[in-house]
């Protein structure tokens, strides 16, 4: 399935969760001040504040689907936008080198209805569109390439990382519609699951190859997320390097921002 009609269906998923709420509280104790939910179903929207126990603070155990992340990504090579010659072999189109992510568990705990720490766990995706005629080579010491005498329709070179966020939530109280401004913001860890490359030709058809192509096995860094009711737009940056140590461009770095859904 193209990435594409995986957005849609997860979008049309996720729109539809709005207008029925489905979470489901198993266990909760609420004479001591705290209520644990457990295996809650949400698209990350919470109920309004009239609805909720005033003065209590909660700590929650979730499953849920939000977060969901959709937009560009970019590198900086050596602090630049622009490859240098060595890595110009990584060289891409912009506007088709994409993040998709989202995130599928959450424990958190609320200080009060103004704020909230988390830890979710999820899976990010990065798709790099290659625009030269190269193939990356998988199962070697370093990143590595070859020419190739075929005009690929599609080059896609992508990895995939479970990712661990540790976020601070901040809002505002319900405005006149019953919605709220957010304001998330925090350090994340990724641990590498696997790379892949995907090549369409007519003269090789669709060929696939899955291997760590030398990627980082873990990547840190930091995110930012800014909204309203349920739709935002979001920024991360990787500090370490996309490539392993010694096995890729070194000073090569992440940046990804996009639009999200789901708080």
């Amino acid at each position: 399935m193209k990435l594409q009609l995986l957005i849609l269906l997860l979008l049309s998923t996720g729109l539809k969760g709005l207008a029925q709420d489905t979470t489901s509280r198993d266990t909760a104790k609420a004479n001591g001040g705290t209520v644990v939910i457990i295996a809650g179903m949400e698209l990350g929207k919470e109920k309004s504040d009239s609805t909720k126990r005033r003065g209590s603070s909660k700590v929650s155990f979730q499953l849920t689907f939000a977060r969901i992340d959709l937009g560009l990504a970019t590198f900086l090579d050596q602090g630049s936008f622009t490859l240098s010659p060595e890595n110009s072999f990584l060289e891409h189109t912009q506007w088709k080198t994409h993040n998709f992510g989202f995130e599928l568990f959450q424990t958190g705990y609320r200080f009060n209805s103004y704020f909230k720490i988390y830890l979710a766990a999820g899976l990010d995706w990065t798709h790099i569109r290659l625009k030269r005629n190269i193939s990356i080579l998988p199962e070697q010491p370093q990143l590595s390439y070859k020419e190739e005498d075929v005009d690929f329709s599609k080059n896609r070179f992508t990895n995939q990382y479970l990712r661990l966020p540790l976020a601070f939530q901040f809002r505002t109280k319900d405005d006149n519609r019953g919605n709220k401004f957010h304001f998330v913001a925090g350090p994340e860890v990724g641990f590498l699951i696997n790379g892949k490359t995907k090549q369409v030709s007519d003269e090789r058809g669709k060929v696939k190859y899955k291997d760590d192509f030398n990627f980082n096995p873990f990547r840190y860094g930091a995110f930012a997320r800014f909204g309203y009711d349920v739709l935002g737009v979001y920024v991360k940056y990787y500090a370490n390097d996309v490539f392993a140590d010694n096995q890729g461009p070194g000073d090569f770095k992440n940046l990804n921002f996009g639009i999200m859904l789901g708080f």
